[in-house]
Protein backbone atom coordinates (compact mmCIF):
# COMPACT_ATOMS: atom_id res chain seq x y z
CA UNK A 1 0.00 0.00 0.00
CA UNK A 2 2.91 2.49 0.54
CA UNK A 3 4.46 1.66 -3.23
CA UNK A 4 2.94 4.53 -4.71
CA UNK A 5 4.03 6.88 -1.81
CA UNK A 6 7.30 5.65 -1.61
CA UNK A 7 9.07 8.98 -2.23
CA UNK A 8 6.85 10.86 0.33
CA UNK A 9 7.75 8.33 3.57
CA UNK A 10 11.08 8.27 2.55
CA UNK A 11 11.48 11.97 2.78
CA UNK A 12 9.30 11.67 6.28
CA UNK A 13 11.21 9.09 7.58
CA UNK A 14 14.90 9.92 6.49
CA UNK A 15 13.87 13.74 8.09
CA UNK A 16 12.71 12.19 11.20
CA UNK A 17 15.58 11.92 14.22
CA UNK A 18 12.92 9.79 15.79
CA UNK A 19 12.63 6.15 15.23
CA UNK A 20 9.13 5.30 13.15
CA UNK A 21 7.96 1.96 13.40
CA UNK A 22 4.90 1.01 11.73
CA UNK A 23 3.06 -2.20 12.57
CA UNK A 24 -0.57 -3.96 11.51
CA UNK A 25 -2.84 -5.55 13.33
CA UNK A 26 -0.93 -9.30 13.44
CA UNK A 27 2.30 -6.94 14.59
CA UNK A 28 4.48 -7.23 11.59
CA UNK A 29 6.64 -4.13 10.79
CA UNK A 30 5.77 -2.96 7.32
CA UNK A 31 7.44 0.41 7.83
CA UNK A 32 10.63 1.73 9.68
CA UNK A 33 12.57 4.49 9.40
CA UNK A 34 16.78 4.78 9.37
CA UNK A 35 16.73 6.23 12.75
CA UNK A 36 14.85 3.24 14.17
CA UNK A 37 17.18 0.86 11.87
CA UNK A 38 20.05 2.25 13.19
CA UNK A 39 18.85 2.94 16.86
CA UNK A 40 18.14 -1.15 16.94
CA UNK A 41 21.32 -1.75 15.28
CA UNK A 42 19.16 -2.93 12.22
CA UNK A 43 20.52 -2.63 8.63
CA UNK A 44 18.37 -1.22 6.13
CA UNK A 45 15.18 -3.09 5.60
CA UNK A 46 16.23 -5.79 7.33
CA UNK A 47 13.11 -5.27 10.12
CA UNK A 48 10.73 -4.74 7.34
CA UNK A 49 8.69 -8.17 7.70
CA UNK A 50 9.30 -8.97 11.15
CA UNK A 51 7.37 -9.16 14.30
CA UNK A 52 7.55 -6.35 16.40
CA UNK A 53 8.42 -8.79 19.63
CA UNK A 54 11.66 -8.73 18.05
CA UNK A 55 12.61 -5.34 19.50
CA UNK A 56 10.53 -5.96 22.82
CA UNK A 57 12.95 -7.42 25.95
CA UNK A 58 11.88 -11.28 26.44
CA UNK A 59 10.50 -10.24 30.55
CA UNK A 60 7.88 -8.15 28.20
CA UNK A 61 6.70 -9.97 25.76
CA UNK A 62 4.41 -11.89 27.93
CA UNK A 63 2.00 -8.93 28.34
CA UNK A 64 2.49 -7.49 25.18
CA UNK A 65 0.04 -8.63 22.94
CA UNK A 66 -2.56 -7.82 25.25
CA UNK A 67 -1.12 -4.26 25.72
CA UNK A 68 -1.51 -4.38 21.96
CA UNK A 69 -4.84 -5.72 21.71
CA UNK A 70 -6.21 -3.71 24.36
CA UNK A 71 -4.42 -0.48 22.30
CA UNK A 72 -6.38 -1.47 18.92
CA UNK A 73 -9.53 -1.53 20.79
CA UNK A 74 -9.43 1.70 22.40
CA UNK A 75 -7.84 3.45 19.69
CA UNK A 76 -6.42 6.91 20.98
CA UNK A 77 -3.11 8.73 20.67
CA UNK A 78 -1.31 8.21 23.69
CA UNK A 79 2.41 7.76 25.51
CA UNK A 80 3.21 4.20 25.85
CA UNK A 81 3.98 2.53 28.95
CA UNK A 82 2.78 5.41 31.09
CA UNK A 83 4.25 5.38 34.15
CA UNK A 84 6.47 3.26 33.74
CA UNK A 85 10.08 2.25 32.03
CA UNK A 86 10.09 0.82 28.88
CA UNK A 87 13.36 -1.33 26.99
CA UNK A 88 13.95 -1.85 23.68
CA UNK A 89 16.39 -4.99 22.58
CA UNK A 90 19.13 -4.17 19.93
CA UNK A 91 19.85 -6.79 17.18
CA UNK A 92 23.29 -8.00 19.24
CA UNK A 93 20.43 -7.96 22.56
CA UNK A 94 21.36 -5.25 24.43
CA UNK A 95 18.81 -3.36 26.35
CA UNK A 96 18.16 0.52 26.29
CA UNK A 97 15.16 2.39 27.55
CA UNK A 98 13.34 4.07 25.28
CA UNK A 99 9.95 6.59 25.17
CA UNK A 100 7.23 5.63 22.72
CA UNK A 101 4.31 7.73 21.69
CA UNK A 102 1.83 5.67 19.94
CA UNK A 103 -0.50 6.45 16.97
CA UNK A 104 -3.54 4.49 15.72
CA UNK A 105 -4.44 5.31 11.94
CA UNK A 106 -6.67 3.08 9.53
CA UNK A 107 -6.09 2.90 5.57
CA UNK A 108 -8.06 1.15 3.05
CA UNK A 109 -9.68 -0.64 5.98
CA UNK A 110 -7.07 -1.86 7.61
CA UNK A 111 -5.44 -0.78 10.76
CA UNK A 112 -1.88 0.05 11.61
CA UNK A 113 -0.21 1.78 14.74
CA UNK A 114 2.39 4.72 14.20
CA UNK A 115 5.37 4.07 16.78
CA UNK A 116 7.45 7.37 17.39
CA UNK A 117 10.29 5.73 19.49
CA UNK A 118 13.19 8.05 21.54
CA UNK A 119 16.57 6.90 23.05
CA UNK A 120 16.73 8.38 26.04
CA UNK A 121 19.70 6.63 27.36
CA UNK A 122 21.62 9.69 27.49
CA UNK A 123 18.89 11.08 29.51
CA UNK A 124 18.80 8.38 31.75
CA UNK A 125 22.36 7.84 32.37
CA UNK A 126 21.80 11.67 33.18
CA UNK A 127 19.40 10.91 35.35
CA UNK A 128 21.47 8.28 37.15
CA UNK A 129 24.38 10.54 37.67
CA UNK A 130 22.31 13.15 39.01
CA UNK A 131 20.51 10.93 41.76
CA UNK A 132 23.97 9.73 42.38
CA UNK A 133 24.98 13.26 42.79
CA UNK A 134 21.94 13.88 45.14
CA UNK A 135 22.46 11.01 47.22
CA UNK A 136 26.39 12.23 47.27
CA UNK A 137 25.31 15.53 47.90
CA UNK A 138 22.80 14.20 50.51
CA UNK A 139 25.59 11.86 52.22
CA UNK A 140 27.60 14.90 52.45
CA UNK A 141 24.96 17.32 53.56
CA UNK A 142 24.08 14.57 56.54
CA UNK A 143 28.03 14.29 57.31
CA UNK A 144 28.20 18.29 57.15
CA UNK A 145 25.23 18.54 59.73
CA UNK A 146 26.49 15.13 62.10
CA UNK A 147 29.65 17.53 62.15
CA UNK A 148 27.95 21.18 62.60
CA UNK A 149 25.60 19.15 65.26
CA UNK A 150 28.31 18.26 66.89
CA UNK A 151 30.12 21.77 66.86
CA UNK A 152 27.14 23.22 68.13
CA UNK A 153 27.30 20.19 71.45
CA UNK A 154 31.03 21.15 71.93
CA UNK A 155 30.04 25.15 71.82
CA UNK A 156 27.27 24.75 73.53
CA UNK A 157 29.51 22.90 76.48
CA UNK A 158 32.11 25.58 76.11
CA UNK A 159 28.86 27.99 76.59
CA UNK A 160 28.17 26.58 80.12
CA UNK A 161 31.52 25.71 81.05
CA UNK A 162 31.75 29.68 80.14
CA UNK A 163 28.72 30.23 82.10
CA UNK A 164 29.13 28.03 85.16
CA UNK A 165 33.27 29.86 85.10
CA UNK A 166 31.43 33.47 85.16
CA UNK A 167 29.06 32.21 87.72
CA UNK A 168 31.76 31.47 89.64
CA UNK A 169 33.82 33.73 89.40
CA UNK A 170 30.76 36.27 89.98
CA UNK A 171 29.98 34.68 93.26
CA UNK A 172 33.64 35.16 94.10
CA UNK A 173 33.79 38.63 93.54
CA UNK A 174 30.38 39.15 95.29
CA UNK A 175 31.81 37.17 98.27
CA UNK A 176 34.51 39.44 97.99
CA UNK A 177 32.96 42.45 97.99
CA UNK A 178 30.43 41.31 100.82
CA UNK A 179 33.38 40.96 102.50
CA UNK A 180 34.71 44.25 101.94
CA UNK A 181 31.84 45.48 102.54
CA UNK A 182 31.34 43.99 106.07
CA UNK A 183 34.97 44.74 107.04
CA UNK A 184 34.41 48.58 105.93
CA UNK A 185 31.00 48.52 107.57
CA UNK A 186 33.01 46.29 110.89
CA UNK A 187 35.83 49.08 110.87
CA UNK A 188 32.80 52.08 110.80
CA UNK A 189 32.01 50.32 114.00
CA UNK A 190 35.14 50.03 115.62
CA UNK A 191 35.52 53.27 114.85
CA UNK A 192 32.09 54.73 116.36
CA UNK A 193 32.62 52.28 119.20
CA UNK A 194 35.93 53.85 119.85
CA UNK A 195 34.87 57.43 120.01
CA UNK A 196 31.61 56.57 122.15
CA UNK A 197 33.98 54.51 124.77
CA UNK A 198 36.39 57.26 124.91
CA UNK A 199 33.59 60.21 125.24
CA UNK A 200 30.80 57.95 127.46
CA UNK A 201 33.30 56.38 129.57
CA UNK A 202 35.60 60.11 129.98
CA UNK A 203 32.92 62.43 130.63
CA UNK A 204 31.39 60.17 134.03
CA UNK A 205 34.98 59.23 135.16
CA UNK A 206 35.74 62.71 134.93
CA UNK A 207 32.76 63.66 136.99
CA UNK A 208 33.18 60.99 139.60
CA UNK A 209 37.18 62.11 139.62
CA UNK A 210 35.98 65.86 140.46
CA UNK A 211 33.15 64.65 143.23
CA UNK A 212 35.85 62.34 145.00
CA UNK A 213 38.16 65.16 145.18
CA UNK A 214 35.66 67.74 146.34
CA UNK A 215 34.00 65.27 148.81
CA UNK A 216 37.24 64.98 149.84
CA UNK A 217 37.34 68.42 151.45
CA UNK A 218 34.21 68.32 153.09
CA UNK A 219 35.16 66.96 156.63
CA UNK A 220 33.31 68.90 158.77
CA UNK A 221 30.18 67.67 159.84
CA UNK A 222 28.23 70.55 158.96
CA UNK A 223 29.57 69.54 155.62
CA UNK A 224 27.66 66.54 155.37
CA UNK A 225 25.07 67.80 153.28
CA UNK A 226 27.70 68.55 150.11
CA UNK A 227 29.78 65.66 150.57
CA UNK A 228 25.82 63.89 150.09
CA UNK A 229 25.59 65.37 146.95
CA UNK A 230 28.91 64.30 145.43
CA UNK A 231 28.35 61.09 146.52
CA UNK A 232 25.07 60.82 144.61
CA UNK A 233 26.86 62.31 141.76
CA UNK A 234 29.21 59.42 142.10
CA UNK A 235 26.54 56.84 142.65
CA UNK A 236 25.13 58.11 139.45
CA UNK A 237 28.27 58.46 136.87
CA UNK A 238 28.83 54.59 138.29
CA UNK A 239 25.21 53.40 137.70
CA UNK A 240 25.48 55.08 134.12
CA UNK A 241 28.96 53.49 133.45
CA UNK A 242 27.08 49.94 134.90
CA UNK A 243 24.12 50.81 132.26
CA UNK A 244 26.25 51.24 129.12
CA UNK A 245 28.59 48.10 130.73
CA UNK A 246 25.39 45.56 130.30
CA UNK A 247 24.21 47.48 126.85
CA UNK A 248 27.63 46.08 125.26
CA UNK A 249 27.20 43.21 127.02
CA UNK A 250 23.91 42.73 125.57
CA UNK A 251 25.18 42.67 121.96
CA UNK A 252 27.44 40.53 122.41
CA UNK A 253 25.34 37.72 123.66
CA UNK A 254 22.49 38.83 120.58
CA UNK A 255 25.19 38.33 118.55
CA UNK A 256 26.76 35.51 119.63
CA UNK A 257 23.33 33.67 120.21
CA UNK A 258 24.09 33.70 123.53
CA UNK A 259 20.65 34.84 125.20
CA UNK A 260 18.44 32.42 127.02
CA UNK A 261 15.06 34.02 127.41
CA UNK A 262 13.08 33.13 131.01
CA UNK A 263 9.54 33.21 130.17
CA UNK A 264 7.62 33.44 133.29
CA UNK A 265 3.89 35.05 134.55
CA UNK A 266 4.16 38.10 136.25
CA UNK A 267 1.69 41.33 137.47
CA UNK A 268 1.43 43.70 134.69
CA UNK A 269 1.27 46.31 137.45
CA UNK A 270 4.23 45.42 139.24
CA UNK A 271 6.02 45.68 136.17
CA UNK A 272 4.95 49.22 135.65
CA UNK A 273 5.59 50.23 138.88
CA UNK A 274 9.34 49.31 138.67
CA UNK A 275 9.79 50.91 135.11
CA UNK A 276 8.24 54.57 136.47
CA UNK A 277 9.54 54.46 139.86
CA UNK A 278 13.31 54.04 137.99
CA UNK A 279 12.50 56.69 136.03
CA UNK A 280 11.37 59.66 138.72
CA UNK A 281 14.90 59.63 139.97
CA UNK A 282 15.94 60.89 136.34
CA UNK A 283 13.09 63.39 135.96
CA UNK A 284 14.45 67.04 135.04
CA UNK A 285 12.41 69.74 136.60
CA UNK A 286 8.86 70.30 136.36
CA UNK A 287 8.75 67.04 134.15
CA UNK A 288 5.76 64.58 135.15
CA UNK A 289 4.54 60.67 134.31
CA UNK A 290 1.17 59.65 133.39
CA UNK A 291 0.27 56.40 133.28
CA UNK A 292 -2.00 54.15 133.92
CA UNK A 293 -3.59 52.70 137.38
CA UNK A 294 -5.91 49.91 136.55
CA UNK A 295 -3.97 47.38 135.61
CA UNK A 296 -3.56 45.12 138.87
CA UNK A 297 -5.25 42.09 137.38
CA UNK A 298 -3.70 42.12 134.21
CA UNK A 299 -0.86 38.98 133.65
CA UNK A 300 1.96 38.40 131.16
CA UNK A 301 3.82 35.52 130.14
CA UNK A 302 6.81 36.94 129.14
CA UNK A 303 10.59 37.63 129.80
CA UNK A 304 10.26 39.85 132.72
CA UNK A 305 13.17 41.62 133.21
CA UNK A 306 13.69 41.89 129.14
CA UNK A 307 10.37 43.62 128.40
CA UNK A 308 11.62 46.05 131.79
CA UNK A 309 15.15 46.87 129.94
CA UNK A 310 12.92 47.63 126.69
CA UNK A 311 10.02 50.10 128.29
CA UNK A 312 13.18 51.67 130.90
CA UNK A 313 15.00 52.53 128.15
CA UNK A 314 11.86 54.16 125.88
CA UNK A 315 11.00 56.20 129.17
CA UNK A 316 14.85 57.04 129.88
CA UNK A 317 14.86 58.19 126.19
CA UNK A 318 12.01 60.52 126.58
CA UNK A 319 13.02 61.95 129.86
CA UNK A 320 16.75 62.65 127.80
CA UNK A 321 15.26 64.17 124.89
CA UNK A 322 12.39 66.52 126.48
CA UNK A 323 12.74 69.23 128.03
CA UNK A 324 11.73 70.60 131.64
CA UNK A 325 8.06 71.45 132.40
CA UNK A 326 6.58 68.59 129.88
CA UNK A 327 4.41 65.88 130.48
CA UNK A 328 5.55 62.42 129.15
CA UNK A 329 2.11 59.94 128.54
CA UNK A 330 2.62 55.90 129.34
CA UNK A 331 -0.17 54.72 127.65
CA UNK A 332 -1.17 51.03 127.82
CA UNK A 333 -3.53 49.16 125.73
CA UNK A 334 -4.86 44.82 125.68
CA UNK A 335 -7.17 43.19 123.28
CA UNK A 336 -6.99 39.22 124.08
CA UNK A 337 -3.95 38.12 122.88
CA UNK A 338 -2.26 41.24 122.56
CA UNK A 339 -0.67 44.15 125.06
CA UNK A 340 0.13 47.36 123.18
CA UNK A 341 2.62 50.11 125.60
CA UNK A 342 2.99 53.52 123.86
CA UNK A 343 5.63 56.34 125.00
CA UNK A 344 4.48 59.87 123.94
CA UNK A 345 6.96 63.37 125.08
CA UNK A 346 7.26 66.86 124.00
CA UNK A 347 10.48 66.38 123.39
CA UNK A 348 12.64 67.68 120.33
CA UNK A 349 11.42 64.81 118.15
CA UNK A 350 13.92 63.01 115.20
CA UNK A 351 14.92 65.06 111.95
CA UNK A 352 12.82 63.17 109.11
CA UNK A 353 16.39 62.28 107.38
CA UNK A 354 17.18 60.41 110.06
CA UNK A 355 14.44 58.30 111.01
CA UNK A 356 15.13 55.45 108.83
CA UNK A 357 18.44 54.99 110.66
CA UNK A 358 16.72 55.09 114.38
CA UNK A 359 17.34 51.46 114.97
CA UNK A 360 20.71 50.94 113.61
CA UNK A 361 23.67 50.11 116.35
CA UNK A 362 25.33 53.44 117.06
CA UNK A 363 23.36 55.62 115.24
CA UNK A 364 22.22 59.11 116.61
CA UNK A 365 20.12 61.95 115.60
CA UNK A 366 22.13 64.77 114.40
CA UNK A 367 20.07 66.81 116.74
CA UNK A 368 20.65 64.35 119.62
CA UNK A 369 24.74 64.38 119.36
CA UNK A 370 25.01 66.51 122.36
CA UNK A 371 23.38 64.57 124.88
CA UNK A 372 24.58 61.57 126.60
CA UNK A 373 24.23 58.50 124.74
CA UNK A 374 25.09 55.12 123.25
CA UNK A 375 23.11 54.84 120.19
CA UNK A 376 22.84 51.09 120.72
CA UNK A 377 19.62 51.18 123.49
CA UNK A 378 16.75 51.69 120.54
CA UNK A 379 18.86 48.54 118.46
CA UNK A 380 19.11 45.91 121.75
CA UNK A 381 15.49 46.66 122.27
CA UNK A 382 14.19 45.84 118.69
CA UNK A 383 16.00 42.86 118.42
CA UNK A 384 14.76 41.55 121.78
CA UNK A 385 11.25 42.65 120.94
CA UNK A 386 11.23 40.70 117.35
CA UNK A 387 12.77 37.63 119.17
CA UNK A 388 9.82 37.77 121.84
CA UNK A 389 7.44 37.83 118.88
CA UNK A 390 6.80 41.65 118.89
CA UNK A 391 7.75 44.50 117.22
CA UNK A 392 8.78 48.12 117.52
CA UNK A 393 7.51 51.55 115.88
CA UNK A 394 7.27 55.41 115.85
CA UNK A 395 6.39 58.42 115.11
CA UNK A 396 8.37 61.60 115.21
CA UNK A 397 8.01 65.34 114.71
CA UNK A 398 11.08 67.54 114.79
CA UNK A 399 10.62 70.01 117.94
CA UNK A 400 7.37 68.36 118.59
CA UNK A 401 7.83 65.12 120.25
CA UNK A 402 7.66 60.97 119.41
CA UNK A 403 5.78 58.55 120.26
CA UNK A 404 7.06 55.01 120.51
CA UNK A 405 4.83 51.99 120.31
CA UNK A 406 5.53 48.65 121.21
CA UNK A 407 3.60 45.11 120.48
CA UNK A 408 3.43 42.08 122.20
CA UNK A 409 1.89 38.48 122.75
CA UNK A 410 0.20 38.48 125.97
CA UNK A 411 1.88 34.80 126.25
CA UNK A 412 4.65 34.26 124.24
CA UNK A 413 4.03 30.83 122.85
Amino acid sequence: MFEKNANLFNVLFNAASEGIIVVDEAQIIVEVNLAAEKMFGYEQGELLGQPLNILIPPHYKGDHPKHFKGFLEHSEQRQMGHGRDLYGIKKNGEQFPVEAGLNPFEMKGQRYVMSLIIDISVRKETQRQIYELNNELEGKIKVRTKELEESIEKLQNVNVSLEQEIRKRKLAENKMKNALQKEIELNELKTKFLSLVSHEFKTPLSGILTSVVLAGKYKLEEQQEKREKHFNTIKNKVHYLDNILNDFLSIERLETGKVNYKYTSFNLSKLVNEVVYNANVTLKSGQDIEYPQNIENITLLQDEKILELVLSNLLGNAIKYSPENTLIKFDIKINDKKIFFEITDQGMGIPEKDQKHIFERYFRAENALLNQGTGIGLNIAKVHLENLGGSIHFTSKENVGTTFSVELPLIKE
